[in-house]
This record gives C-alpha cells, sequence and structure tokens, in this order.
C-alpha cells in the first residue's frame, strides 16, 4: 500500500512540474497570439500579411518539434535527455518575448524577434510535454495529460486578463509577466527534477547497450517515420490522420465562430467574439472526468464517444440557431472534444515502439494537430462558401465525424492485435 501511495506521489509531483511548464509556455503564447497582431497593424493594413506573419509560428513548428523532440530522445547527460534543453531554452525563449514591445517600432526588427521567439519557444515545446511519458506510466497518463491541458486552457484566462487590465496603460510591462512565469517554472524545474532518474530514460540507455556495437546509438527522426509509414498495422499512421482531421475540426470551430455569430446569428463583432468563452470552462470541468472515463473503459472508445458528442452539440447549435444555443451547443461539443484532446497525444505515446522515442512521437502528435489547425479553417471556410455561414457547425461535424471513423479504424486494427498496450 505505501508503494503504491508513493508512486502516486511521485505522479503527482511530476504532473505538477510538467503543468507548471506547459503554463509557463503558453502563457506567452496565448499573450502573443493575442497582443502582437496590434503591434503588426501598426505598420500593416493588409490582414492577410498580418495572419501569415501571426502563422509563422506554426509552419516552424511543423518542422521543428518532431526534430527537437527527436534530438531530445538522443541526447544523454547527468541532468537527463530533457532538462537540459529547458534549462537554456526557456530563459532565452524568456528574454526574445520581453524584447517584442520595445523593438515594435521598427517592422523589420519586430519580425525578426518573432520568428527568433517562434524558432526558440518552437524547439522546447515537445520537450516539456515528453516528461510526463518519462516520468508517468502508461496507465496513469490520461488523467496527468488532463492536468496538463487544463493548465494549458487557463493561459487563455491568464493572457485575456493582461489584454483587459494591463495592456492599455503598461504595455510594456504587460510582456514581462510571462516571461517572469517562465523564469519561475524554469528555476523550479532546474532544482528539482533530473529527468535521468525518470523510467524512461533509463530504458533508453538500456537500450543503447543492447544496440552498441550493432548499430548507430542514435534513432534518427527519418527511420521513426518510416517505420510508422510501412507498419503493416498502421494503428499510428491512422491515429495521426485522425489527428490531423479532428484538429482541423477543431480550429475551424474556434478561428470561424466570430463571423458565423455576425454573420448568421446578427451579432456585433464583441458579442460574435465572446460565444466560445463559456466553452472553456466546459473543456477545463470535463477534461479530468473524461480522463477517469478512458483509463476505466478504454481510451479509444472515450475518445470516439467524446467526438461523437462534439458532432452532436454542434448540430445542436445548428438547430437551435440563436446565440444561446450557439453557446450551449459549443459548450457541449468542448466537453467531448476534452475526450480527444486529452487522450490522442497519450496514445500515440503507448503506441510507441520504445520509451526512447517519445519525445519524437510528441513531436509527430504536433504535426498532425498544426497541419489540422493550418488546413481546417481553409477546407471548412470552402465549404461555407459553397453552402451558407448557417451551416459551418454541420460542416465541421462531418470532419469531426470522418475523424472518429479513422479512431475507429485504429481501435479495430487493435482489437486485432495482442500488444496489450495501454490504450
Amino acid at each position: 500500500m505505501s508503494t503504491t501511495s508513493g508512486q502516486r506521489t511521485r505522479a503527482g509531483r511530476i504532473t505538477f512540474f510538467v503543468s507548471l511548464a506547459v503554463f509557463a509556455q503558453e502563457s506567452t503564447w496565448n499573450l502573443y497570439d493575442a497582443q502582437v497582431p496590434p503591434l503588426l497593424r501598426e505598420h500593416l493594413g493588409s490582414a492577410a500579411l498580418v495572419g501569415l506573419l501571426m502563422g509563422m509560428d506554426n509552419l516552424l513548428g511543423i518542422f521543428i518539434q518532431p526534430w527537437m523532440g527527436n534530438r531530445s530522445d538522443n541526447t544523454r547527460t547527468p541532468w537527463g535527455r530533457r532538462i537540459p534543453y529547458l534549462v537554456v531554452g526557456m530563459p532565452l525563449a524568456a528574454l526574445l518575448f520581453l524584447a517584442i514591445p520595445h523593438v515594435a517600432a521598427t517592422l523589420p526588427l519586430l519580425v525578426l524577434v518573432m520568428f527568433a521567439y517562434a524558432l526558440v519557444a518552437n524547439s522546447f515545446k515537445p520537450i516539456a510535454e515528453s516528461l510526463l511519458p518519462d516520468f508517468i506510466p502508461p496507465q496513469r497518463r490520461s488523467r496527468a495529460n488532463a492536468a496538463v491541458k487544463i493548465a494549458s486552457s487557463l493561459t487563455v484566462m491568464v493572457a485575456a486578463l493582461i489584454s483587459i487590465f494591463l495592456i492599455d496603460d503598461f504595455p510594456k510591462l504587460s510582456f514581462a509577466i510571462p516571461p517572469v512565469l517562465m523564469m519561475a517554472s524554469m528555476i523550479v524545474l532546474a532544482a528539482k527534477l533530473r529527468d535521468s532518474r525518470s523510467p524512461a530514460y533509463q530504458a533508453a540507455l538500456e537500450e543503447d547497450r543492447e544496440r552498441r556495437g550493432t548499430a548507430s546509438a542514435d534513432v534518427r527522426l527519418r527511420d521513426v517515420v518510416l517505420d510508422i509509414v510501412r507498419d503493416p498495422d498502421r494503428s499510428r499512421l491512422w491515429l495521426i490522420v485522425s489527428i490531423l482531421l479532428f484538429g482541423g475540426a477543431w480550429a475551424a470551430s474556434r478561428a470561424l465562430v466570430t463571423p458565423y455569430g455576425m454573420e448568421a446569428l446578427g451579432l456585433s463583432r464583441g458579442e460574435a467574439g465572446g460565444l466560445t468563452l463559456p466553452s472553456g470552462v466546459a473543456f477545463i470541468v470535463a477534461a479530468y472526468p473524461v480522463a477517469m472515463l478512458a483509463e476505466r473503459f478504454g481510451r479509444l472508445r472515450v475518445m470516439m464517444a467524446g467526438m461523437a458528442v462534439f458532432a452532436a452539440g454542434l448540430l445542436l447549435g445548428t438547430v437551435v440557431q440563436t446565440p444561446t444555443g450557439a453557446v450551449i451547443g459549443l459548450c457541449v461539443a468542448a466537453a467531448g472534444a476534452s475526450s480527444f484532446l486529452v487522450n490522442a497525444v497519450v496514445v500515440l505515446w503507448n503506441l510507441a515502439p520504445s520509451d526512447g522515442v517519445v519525445g519524437t512521437y510528441t513531436g509527430l502528435y504536433t504535426v498532425g494537430w498544426v497541419g489540422g489547425g493550418f488546413l481546417g479553417p481553409a477546407v471548412v471556410g470552402g465549404m461555407v462558401d459553397l453552402t451558407s455561414w448557417s451551416l459551418l457547425l454541420v460542416h465541421v461535424s462531418i470532419i469531426a465525424v470522418i475523424a472518429m471513423l479513422t479512431v475507429a479504424r485504429v481501435s479495430a486494427l487493435q482489437r486485432r492485435s495482442s500488444s496489450g498496450r495501454a490504450l
């Protein structure tokens, strides 16, 4: 009993540290997304160009995150394979973020600092998140990741509070708050955590010893990707496809709601922009319960149920096409979506062939999610152009159902296998 209690205490401690790191870095990202566009608008009249520059970080993430995740998988130091990158990357990202308002008067310099910040922050993003599967056993990863997702969601509120109460009167000081949080997080991680002691790191060292003399000790990103593509089982490939599809549905349901509210519901820009706020609370409330359900009934099963709830919520918002109906529908949809957002990366981690590549798999999850975030709003927007704004939520639900079918395919493949993985 005492051993089990000690394991739970350790898991809770690690979850807190990872949540703290994610909270700190997402605080900078959310304030970046909220307040850098107005700085660009002071120099640029084109909304498309502003959007292109703001999308630069997503494009960089597609290439950098899998590579850095793989690089950290192959790193061996007395501090482990993740912490050294965080100790270097987090202070550098904090300084670059702090510099943004101070260089905003000159467009080329602003864009240069934006690029540098996006480059550095993308570099350690998958590394921080990979600490969780390094320490937490497969069967408990859903509830741990739920805590991380809740911490990430809370940063939206932090950015909103900074924007509401500080940005107008203290534009430069406001940009100092997230870097302070990031530095405090880095200090705590450096002082309290050594991932060289993690079970995954010890397993990676054992794999190194087994490979020594027969192959390179490093596992290349290219080899990891080819292993996924060539695997006759196809579970991992189908899962990444589902991440791309559902990521697109989720992004479209957030990015296009404001024009939907204006065009279909007759709301003002401000009123339409507030439609998704209650659904953020619904997501936070649902995240931990769906993690517990996933660990009891199976992650793939709970993911499919949640995706069905997501689609049903959007259809409800279409049938009851009023502001109240939209808010209720979006709340139901967000609660359902939490099952996918909490569990999809956990399933991908648990499908990894070894603990030595979980950082790479974290980066591949990001490729699917960010790729969906890039394509989803454009595809759904095209569907709206062919029909009308009143059917926006229906179009999003169609993509969600297709994503659900791909998860069903993963589930069918796993039932045929005897891997015994915690899915």
